[in-house]
């Protein structure tokens, strides 16, 4: 997407520009607006996958190195936090050890959340022959930032393997020593869906306003059309884009809601769902449904973790079964529905994911891999998670605590429609 940069020396000019983005980003969010218009056939499917998942940590990165290691042709790398610590230095090192045996290496950070990257970090990069950007706002200055983020976690190495997840490239996502990993989960897969998981990769890089002549790089492969969707294709692959209009990921979790008969079990790290996912939740709860959130007892972000207690009184009033995660930090994004498949991937259930961000996630029918997956979350809740009681709630609050709470669930709220505008303050 194009990129304008501007001087933003007058600050009632640059009040002024704030508000009208934001008044134009609210308006682009309407739920129903978007969701009238999207149908669910509008996605990408693959029926020859070999579907593996993965848990964050040791886990994953011993299988991203491994693969990049192996690759001969092509790499893509496309996340939302590339860091310069020792994890992204390990990987980094490893892709530019591919560089050097000729393998096209192409690595797209965000560049609100991998700012951290220090410059010569990034020349490292650049000097090994390693393709490097960042993905870049709407509009930008040396005062401010504004535009959607690049949210997604892929990796796809010579369009016949691909790694999608939650998972960004930084130490608290890897087992080090004294610091477990953050919980998160990834799928590895082969075959046809790695095929266009590239593509996907290759617009988005191609989109991507740069300094660096886009002549410079080799053309992406023809683009295959969308293809018809029956419940039978294995995977499919959703997406989350409010510049492209695309809501796919958001329509999975209605189709899931609407269409479960038994149980949901929907694993989120910022769970904040708009009024569109409420109103489907209590339904499917009316129904007979179990559905059952396992969400984050430590957050990193902590007046969003507030924000999401606001909410447990109206879960439990429509039947949710709420627990939290206590040994660390959950990160983790992924729900399965009547053990007969499942979504997993960058999406969380809240309106930034839903209309400010770029998402991918992957959706499996599976029933072995749903078995694998349930065997997993049942461990979790009967070893890890604190189940959220009616009295349990009640014990951990208070009149101050609930004004905190509600306080926080409408900063947060508003901060989610408005995030992808940053202020740069004068250094």
């Amino acid at each position: 997407m194009t990129s304008i940069s501007f001087p933003a020396e007058d600050p009632q000019r640059l009040a002024f520009l704030f508000f009208f983005i934001c008044s134009i980003q609210v308006s682009i969010m309407a739920p129903e607006k978007i969701l009238s218009t999207q149908e669910y056939r509008h996605t990408r499917l693959a029926t020859d996958s070999n579907i593996t998942i993965l848990r964050g940590g040791h886990e994953y990165f011993e299988k991203l190195i491994g693969l990049i290691s192996a690759a001969q042709h092509c790499i893509h790398l496309q996340t939302y936090i590339f860091d310069d610590d020792s994890t992204g230095t390990e990987v980094a090192s490893a892709l530019k050890e591919a560089a050097r045996r000729h393998v096209n290496v192409y690595l797209l950070a965000d560049g609100y959340a991998s700012q951290v990257m220090a410059q010569h970090f990034i020349d490292g990069l650049r000097a090994a022959g390693i393709h490097f950007r960042f993905f870049e706002p709407v509009i930008h200055s040396s005062y401010f930032y504004f535009g959607r983020r690049l949210h997604q976690k892929v990796a796809v190495f010579d369009k016949k393997a691909a790694l999608v997840g939650g998972l960004n490239i930084a130490d608290r996502y890897n087992d080090l020593p004294g610091q477990p990993a953050w919980l998160d989960f990834a799928l590895y897969t082969e075959g046809e869906v790695a095929a266009q998981l590239d593509d996907i990769c290759w617009k988005t890089w191609c989109g991507v306003r740069s300094g660096i002549n886009s002549k410079s790089f080799e053309k992406p492969p023809g683009i295959e059309p969308h293809q018809s969707v029956s419940a039978t294709d294995p995977v499919h692959i959703r997406r989350n884009d409010w510049v492209r209009k695309k809501n796919e990921i958001t329509l999975t979790y209605v189709r899931m809601l609407q269409q479960a008969t038994s149980h949901i079990t929907i694993v989120c790290s910022y769970f904040l769902p708009g009024k569109l996912l409420r109103r489907h939740i209590s339904a499917a709860a009316k129904r007979g449904v179990q559905v059952t959130l396992i969400t984050a007892g430590v957050s990193d972000v902590r007046i969003a973790k507030m924000a999401e207690r606001w909410m447990y009184d109206w879960l439990l009033r429509h039947d949710i079964k709420v627990l939290e995660y206590q040994p660390g930090v959950l990160h983790a994004k992924l729900a399965i529905c009547d053990d007969t498949w499942f979504t997993l991937g960058s999406y969380n259930i809240n309106d930034l994911s839903a209309y400010a961000s770029i998402e991918l996630n992957l959706d499996v029918y599976d029933p072995f891999l749903c078995k694998r997956i349930n065997g997993i979350l049942q461990n979790l809740i009967t070893s890890d998670c604190l189940l959220q009681t009616a009295d349990e709630v009640k014990r951990h609050k208070n009149v101050f605590i609930q004004v905190a709470r509600f306080f926080a669930y409408q900063i947060i709220r508003f901060v989610f429609h408005t995030l992808t505008f940053y202020y740069r303050p004068r250094s």
